[in-house]
């Protein structure tokens, strides 16, 4: 499975990988976020779509779940009950709510509901501290 890998030593924190990410997704809100860590060195946070996947784990209605074959941790927000259980369980700290409408989970898609089909926060990451592996 590819991942998207994050290399802190490069990140300017210039914030083209959440620009990218709204403009993919034609949303006001991004699926990941810079923070700065306690040394005030940026620091991109993506999801990990991880082999056991906490968020799918405590949600309750399937709305999170794995696709088998890719290996993403999908969100159907359609079957989302907005109990924030999936939020609450993520050991990164990656998913949260959308900036307009807090019934909506922001979660990444690594960019397959775009024509693209690749992550855009990758192809447009001009320090390459964001990559795909």
């Amino acid at each position: 499975m590819r991942k998207i890998t994050t290399h802190r030593e490069k990140c300017v924190g210039c914030l083209t990988c959440t620009a990218a990410c709204m403009v993919a997704h034609f949303d006001v809100d991004s699926r990941s976020r810079i923070i700065l860590d306690a040394k005030g060195k940026y620091n991109p946070i993506f999801c990990k779509q991880c082999e056991r996947p906490e968020c799918v784990f405590a949600c309750q209605t399937g709305a999170m779940h794995k696709d088998e074959e890719t290996g993403i941790i999908i969100y159907d927000k359609e079957r989302c009950e907005s109990c924030y259980m999936c939020i609450m369980s993520c050991p990164y700290g990656v998913l949260k709510t959308n900036a307009v409408n807090s019934n909506v989970i922001m979660k990444c898609d690594m960019c397959k509901s775009t024509k693209e089909n690749s992550p855009n926060c990758v192809d447009k990451c001009p320090m390459g501290a964001i990559t795909l592996e």
